[in-house]
């Protein structure tokens, strides 16, 4: 049974998040996108959560849910975001977290908990007044079936390995409660080849999630996870993500990180954009304004990494590049907007004929989607999936741009991709 899985979403009770974000909204969107599997986001907000217990339905003896009226085929594990804030060294760190739980008991148990450290009803992702090590430690209290993972884990800001308020090693964001968690969500901006430069995260199974704050398309399960499963529970998901059993955990799927928001080191205000070896000849400090850069991504790997670039560990869970199908349609067509009337009507030819974003993505064939649409559109989804796009790397919270025509792309880039998964080696 294969699986996509998406376990980091929003709903509509976080910050910036659309107010449509209900179970029907992100279930008929996932449905159209091709996930099974998403996460509820947000189960620490006491409204969210009343609407989660009104609106799913508990599927027997799976740990998993169910809409209660539409969508049947999409199922739901219950999740949440939450950031601690606390300080360490001397120094203020503010973390991002992912959390897991298999019913709503659970969940009341652990929101009982945090609710001592913080008002869980101020945002759907809450700020709490405790170390990642006692967040760790009273979520675990309540289940030894929970699952805690640090949320992309490179962004700048809010995030274990960020630039300005995160850690150079992983031991020291979780302490001696390190020994429970067992994987890694890579974020927008990194992708697994990039933590695989550091031996210290071979531990880990890395996971890739869309963090979406809206159930369009291009957000929800813009990056997710590839299972086979025997069955679908939620102790099957949670052995496949602490075994990282690659012929369970077929592989993540992944926006190409150079088009995150902090790949490359940059300053918004000045239009600077630097690579990482320019970033450091300039001191980090943008040759505008002289103020410093917001130090992206590719970056900090570089700073922390003890591996050279291509390196891939023995049985590590390989992955691929795509791009929304919205937005390589808008690309196409010169659309300012995913969102455009345009875009939209080819988008809808496509998934009503041939089921589901993904199915377009990883297996339509070029004559198919020629015939439903156009050439250029063919060609454009025919690059992407074989990873032969350029991006223009995203900085300081500018998104990375796509040149899927551009002339300097190589036709043989699988073999300057050695840690990319060749479809054909998956599907």
């Amino acid at each position: 049974m294969r699986i996509i899985a998406d376990f980091h979403i929003h709903s509509k009770y976080s910050r910036a998040t659309s107010l449509n974000m209900n179970v029907n909204e992100i279930a008929r969107f996932a449905q159209i996108k091709g996930l099974n599997l998403v996460g509820t986001g947000d189960f620490t907000h006491p409204k969210w959560l009343n609407e989660l217990k009104q609106t799913l339905t508990p599927i027997d003896n799976t740990g998993l849910h169910k809409p209660s009226t539409t969508q049947p085929s999409i199922t739901f594990i219950l999740s949440s975001e939450i950031c601690t804030i606390f300080e360490y060294e001397g120094k203020s760190k503010k973390i991002h977290h992912v959390l897991v739980a298999p019913d709503f008991e659970v969940v009341s148990q652990i929101n009982d908990r945090l609710s001592k450290y913080g008002n869980l009803a101020v945002d759907g992702r809450p700020m709490l007044d405790m170390t990642a090590a006692e967040m760790v430690e009273e979520v675990m209290a309540v289940s030894p079936r929970n699952i805690v993972f640090p949320s992309h884990a490179w962004t700048p800001w809010f995030s274990i390995f960020g630039a300005f308020s995160g850690f150079d090693r992983f031991d020291d964001c979780y302490q001696d409660m390190t020994k429970h968690i067992h994987a890694l969500e890579t974020g927008l901006s990194s992708d697994p080849a990039m933590n695989w430069r550091l031996s210290s995260l071979d531990r880990f199974t890395i996971v890739s999630n869309s963090d979406s704050h809206s159930a369009w398309p291009w957000r929800i399960g813009r990056e997710a996870n590839v299972f086979e499963l025997d069955e679908l529970t939620y102790d099957e998901v949670v052995q496949v993500l602490t075994t990282k059993d690659p012929k369970r955990f077929r592989l993540t799927i992944e926006t190409d990180p150079a088009y995150g928001k902090y790949h490359w080191s940059g300053h918004r205000r000045c239009n600077v954009s630097m690579s990482p070896t320019n970033a450091m000849k300039s001191g980090n400090l943008c040759p505008k304004c002289g103020r410093k850069l917001t130090k992206g991504v590719e970056q900090r790997v570089e700073e922390l990494a003890d591996r050279p670039l291509g390196f891939r560990p023995e049985n590590a869970v390989g992955f691929i590049h795509l791009l929304p199908l919205s937005e390589i349609v808008a690309t196409v067509i010169g659309a300012e907007q995913p969102s455009s009337s345009k875009v939209w009507e080819i988008y809808n030819t496509l998934i009503g004929k041939l089921g589901n974003e993904f199915h377009v993505l990883l297996n339509a064939s070029r004559e198919e989607i020629a015939n439903l649409t156009n050439e250029a559109v063919a060609d454009a989804v025919i690059r992407v999936r074989e990873d032969r796009v350029k991006v223009i790397p995203g900085y300081d919270g500018v998104y990375g741009k796509i040149e899927i025509f551009a002339e300097e792309v190589s036709s043989k880039v699988q073999e300057e991709r050695p840690t990319h998964t060749r479809l054909d080696e998956f599907l």
